[in-house]
């Protein structure tokens, strides 16, 4: 069963209490009563009440002062107050209701007034509650979505001998349509794959987890092919799988219209030739062991586009000392609060070849974009992968 509605009335004056309790005695209401401000302050913060009837002048503490702190604090704000107000007395009316005031019930009471009054902030507390409940239901939701998606995510980078790698992921909401990988592939040579799903929120977050996971099972499963994986040239394993989740979901998903640009790369840690792909992605920085910055050009469409899209491929030797870099948008597209961009040039000016480490270095680049968004809402996914050849 539930509780009856707590109603906290606020008023020096003994007789306006006694009315009002008599007028209310006859309904479910819980009532309580005190006659001064700070003793209704004490009062709110323990029992929390479902409305409160506020006068406004009191002694110790007038209800203006009162209805200003409940309205200041995250614990109370949303608690309903009706001002209890002479009729003569507009401008006591008018400063109530700009300080937070929900309503206001005039002196003399007329008992029509008072319970419609009280009755229509009641039901406003109870619609107010449901949805913070309903809200409070779906954030646990988005919450769940975002540990299930972080699986998703490796829980540690692959290690190769000569090798470094280092990734930096922050999401702009509970959900995000970015992801990165890297995983080791039965002949000993490394994936390395970075994506950004087009559109923002759940819809992008469920397919970012189908993206991924098509990538990852067509490079690593061998059902997929006749031979074994251990056998496959690389050139055929990395069209196969950008094919597999590029006909998957243009095929299977296209009255969604979801594509997600993707850079994949097989990086053979002793030779260091990279193979890759780059279907319509942010195009990956070299950054020679001297300085010199060298690009990866696309070779192809977003991935999920065009069933059948034949995607070209091509090498690029990464010598000792090399810095290979690859980002998501969100990373020089983030905005401070003035809604200036954080710019491509300004991040790409951080990569130094001779850093202590990759980690060290995505440290660098993450707290100069924080310092960069500062206090503003960031906008999009900030997603880094990069790796360094030691030997």
């Amino acid at each position: 069963m539930n509780n009856p509605p707590r109603i906290l009335i606020v008023d020096d004056e003994p007789y306006n209490v006694d009315y009002l309790q008599q007028e209310l005695s006859d309904h479910n209401f819980d009532l309580i009563a005190v006659f001064d401000g700070k003793e209704a302050l004490e009062k709110i913060r323990a029992s929390s009440p479902d409305l409160i009837l506020l006068d406004i002048m009191m002694p110790v503490m007038d209800g203006f002062a009162v209805l200003a702190q409940i309205k200041a604090d995250a614990a109370t704000r949303d608690i309903p107050v009706i001002v209890i107000s002479a009729n003569d007395d507009l401008k006591s009316v008018v400063r109530g209701i700009e300080i937070g005031a929900d309503d206001y019930l005039p002196k003399p009471f007329e008992p029509t007034i008072l319970h419609a009054r009280i009755s229509s902030s009641l039901e406003r507390k109870r619609l107010r509650d449901q949805e913070q409940l309903y809200l409070k239901s779906l954030e646990r939701e988005l919450e769940i979505g975002r540990e299930i998606q972080q699986g998703f995510l490796p829980a540690e980078l692959p290690r190769a001998e000569g090798w470094e790698i280092a990734a930096y992921f922050k999401a702009a909401r509970e959900v995000a349509g970015d992801f990165y990988d890297a995983f080791n592939l039965p002949d000993g040579r490394l994936a390395l794959v970075i994506a950004d799903v087009c559109g923002k929120g759940v819809g992008a977050a469920l397919f970012m987890t189908l993206f991924r996971s098509l990538i990852r099972a067509a490079a690593t499963a061998d059902y997929f092919t006749r031979e074994t994986d251990a056998q496959e040239p690389v050139a055929a394993r990395l069209e196969r799988s950008i094919s597999l989740a590029n006909d998957y979901i243009a095929k299977t998903h296209n009255e969604a219209g979801m594509f997600a640009t993707v850079f994949f790369g097989i990086l053979d840690p002793k030779s260091g030739l990279l193979t890759y792909v780059n279907a319509g992605h942010e195009p990956p920085v070299i950054v020679r062991a001297g300085g010199a910055q060298e690009r990866l050009p696309r070779t192809g469409l977003a991935v999920g586009l065009m069933a059948g899209f034949k995607f070209a491929q091509k090498n690029y030797q990464l010598e000792k000392g090399d810095l290979f870099f690859t980002f998501t948008d969100g990373a020089p597209e983030c905005k401070n609060p003035r809604e200036e961009f954080f710019e491509r040039g300004r991040l790409l000016a951080l990569l130094d070849p001779k850093t202590e480490s990759v980690e060290t270095l995505l440290r660098e680049i993450e707290t100069r974009l924080r310092e960069h968004i500062a206090d503003a809402e960031q906008f999009d996914d900030i997603t880094i992968l990069a790796a360094r050849r030691l030997i």
